[in-house]
């Protein structure tokens, strides 16, 4: 690719390429590109002008050589990010916004008076036209008070009043939408599907294949827990599917053969083999969008507060008009009345506040799927914790394979993962790594697998029974044994480890020790939130007494309970909830799942159980622990603005009011100062809050 460097400083480029246009597609190519370059650490395309600017470290010679080398027809793109970048609907409402206000100024200069007082006319028909129809359903809100100021100000002959009062209408119009849809399509972004591999049906066995190679027609087998990938038909097996995230329904509905199955869904009991109808990546995306938009996920209380007080207002600011005109008999001091109203800004910057503030969570990794579970964010005081992957690290290792049977614990592991590797969890993954790491390849040596929640796994391997999991599920549950002579060995197992048991035909084969090491940031974060508002901190893991102990006393939690079932953690928020409390509950595991739904905030990690990331209402990334204090300053910052935003349109407004009352301030500058403010509050709403 030809291009000159136009401006450079330590660090950062500003690239012009030479040609003569650039397309939407084309300048979301170069982003994939160039953010996808180790030695980049953000880029900016700027698609009218054909101009690049790259933040770097490292070499520059590697920057100048990744231009060189880049042709649009070499780089492969997945197809949503093309589709869902937002670039081309960016463009649109800019385009919208800078027309609306080079037409404004233009008519303003060249135009005569009498073709504007025309057109203004025309266009205060549609305003009117809303008024008489909001009347006509018996309702006296917004468009009502718009369509009499318009209206009033138009039989007056003040047609620069009158065109004033639309144009900033129309100004908030489009910055309301643009604002509404960047933030529902950011979301629905982080919301997408993001699956790497999926267990093919090829010759009569699973084979983890990357989903990108899937065909329409192919089989994949989704096991319990899992999102299911595509649109499809099940063609084997049942089980109960969670489609809370499409349809809205609460309950799980049971899929058996023949029943159609929908990409997003979420199998939470049972497996199922699906024949693939649909692998189009965009119908998630598009699906999500329409869910968001249509649910009421996305109204927190103060908004809808917001939304029915800005039309419960508009009865009392048309009778303050004509009380003013009846004592006054002063049309000009009524209109000064008529022309403010609370409505407007009320009606703009709250949502506006709140879509903002989900934005800019997206930016910190952190998907929030509505307003509401922010201003419970803030309003939390009692935060509970899992503990493996959640406090603990989300990667937890092996450190040793302990044989009861006199196999090597390399043949041990090997069983032992290719029963993990069908379930999300921390420790399966360990398992599974752990195999990997050792070159330890199998073909599937069992029959269908059961997965028992916060338990462990059961299956036959050979027509013999096999079982894998806690100590509770393979002592206690399925009654298995220690062999003989192995008792001993079994005392000496090293209790800093969190142990896994594999049982075949009710004997204890093998135990493996997983070391689950705590995040470094952990004791900073609870005591981060407790600076922030947080005067409870628990954790709940199903680990012994002595493991839980040990990590809460290194984290600061005020309480821990220890070998806990999932019912038990879903019980203590429901307790906590009766006495009062705003309880967000944090976890990554299937076993979490009923915690998550009985939270008022349910936070799941984002490398955690398909199952959890889609019940909880706001997931944050497994990198850092931080992000969860980052929301809460969010959250915390979210509310303060909505606040100082009531008291500021409350005070100015009734302000303007005194004043016009008092004759101080023309109709006309009172609408002008009016729709000023509240264009102002609400460009103030759509800035971050952790600026």
């Amino acid at each position: 690719m030809k291009f000159v460097i136009k401006h450079e400083i330590r660090g950062r480029l500003h690239v012009h390429l030479i040609q003569k246009r650039m397309t939407f597609e084309e300048a979301d190519t170069l982003q994939y590109y160039l953010s996808t370059n180790k030695y980049i650490t953000s880029v900016k395309v700027y698609q009218r002008t054909c101009d690049v600017a790259v933040t770097y470290v490292g070499g520059r010679a590697e920057i100048i050589k990744a231009f060189q080398r880049f042709a649009y027809s070499k780089v492969d793109v997945p197809d949503v990010f093309i589709q869902n970048s937002g670039r081309e609907l960016n463009q649109e409402y800019w385009d919208k916004l800078v027309n609306k206000v080079v037409l404004r100024c233009g008519s303003k200069l060249f135009l005569p008076y009498p073709v504007r007082a025309v057109a203004a006319t025309i266009k205060s028909v549609r305003y009117i036209w809303e008024g008489i129809k909001c009347l006509a359903h018996g309702k006296i809100e917004v468009p009502v008070l718009d369509g009499t100021a318009i209206g009033v100000s138009i039989f007056r002959g003040d047609f620069d009043t009158a065109g004033s009062v639309m144009f900033l209408l129309g100004i908030g119009e489009i910055l309301e939408e643009w604002t509404h849809k960047k933030s529902v399509g950011d979301l629905a972004r982080s919301m997408s599907l993001n699956i790497g591999k999926v267990w093919l049906v090829s010759d009569g066995q699973e084979v983890l294949v990357p989903a990108e190679n899937i065909q329409a027609g192919d089989k994949v087998v989704v096991h319990m827990g899992n999102v299911i990938p595509f649109d499809g038909i099940v063609s084997s097996g049942e089980a109960m599917v969670n489609q809370a995230s499409l349809t809205g329904e609460s309950l799980p509905v049971r899929k058996a053969e023949q029943a159609s199955v929908y990409a997003g869904t979420v199998v939470e009991e049972g497996g199922l083999t699906i024949q693939v109808k649909q692998v189009n990546g965009s119908s998630k995306f598009e699906k999500i969008v329409t869910m968001i938009e249509e649910s009421e996920k996305l109204k927190s209380s103060l908004e809808s507060k917001a939304e029915h007080l800005a039309d419960r207002l508009v009865p009392y600011t048309l009778g303050g008009t004509a009380l003013t005109y009846l004592f006054t008999r002063n049309v000009t001091k009524a209109l000064s009345v008529l022309m403010v109203d609370f409505s407007c800004a009320l009606k703009l910057a709250m949502p506006i506040s709140v879509l903002s503030a989900i934005r800019e969570a997206s930016v910190y990794d952190i998907t929030v799927k509505g307003g509401k579970y922010l201003e419970a964010m803030a309003e939390a005081d009692t935060i509970v914790f899992d503990k493996t992957g959640t406090l603990t690290k989300a990667q937890p290792t092996v450190v040793d394979v302990v044989s009861f049977n006199g196999k090597t614990p390399d043949e041990l592991l090997r069983i032992a993962a290719c029963l993990e590797e069908h379930f999300p969890h921390s420790m399966a993954k360990a398992v599974v790594d752990a195999a990997r790491k050792k070159n330890l390849v199998h073909e599937e040596m069992h029959s269908k697998v059961q997965y028992i929640v916060a338990h462990g796994i059961s299956t036959t391997i050979n027509d013999k029974k096999a079982v894998i999991g806690s100590y509770h599920f393979v002592f206690e549950d399925e009654k298995c044994i220690i062999p003989a002579g192995m008792e001993q060995r079994f005392e000496e197992l090293p209790s800093e480890y969190s142990h896994l048991y594999l049982a075949i035909e009710g004997v204890l084969e093998a135990v493996i020790c997983i070391e689950d090491p705590l995040r470094e940031e952990a004791a900073a974060v609870v005591n981060s939130l407790k600076c922030a508002g947080i005067s409870k901190v628990v954790m709940m893991t199903g680990d012994s007494e002595r493991t839980a102990s040990a990590i809460a006393k290194r984290v600061g939690v005020d309480e821990y309970y220890s070998e806990v079932l999932p019912e038990d953690k879903a019980s203590f928020i429901e307790k906590e909830k009766k006495a009062g409390r705003k309880v967000v509950m944090i976890g990554d595991g299937i076993n979490d799942s009923p915690a998550l739904s009985a939270a008022d905030v349910g936070i799941a990690i984002s490398d955690g159980a398909e199952l959890a990331r889609e019940i909880a209402d706001v997931t944050v990334g497994a990198d850092n622990l931080y992000e969860i204090v980052t929301l809460k300053a969010i959250s915390n910052g979210l509310m303060k603005r909505i606040h100082k935003n009531y008291r500021t349109i409350v005070g100015f407004n009734s302000g303007l009011i005194v004043l016009g009352v008092a004759g101080v301030l023309a109709p006309t500058t009172s609408a002008m100062l009016h729709n000023t403010s509240t264009l102002l509050i609400s460009l103030k709403s759509m800035e971050n809050v952790l600026s």
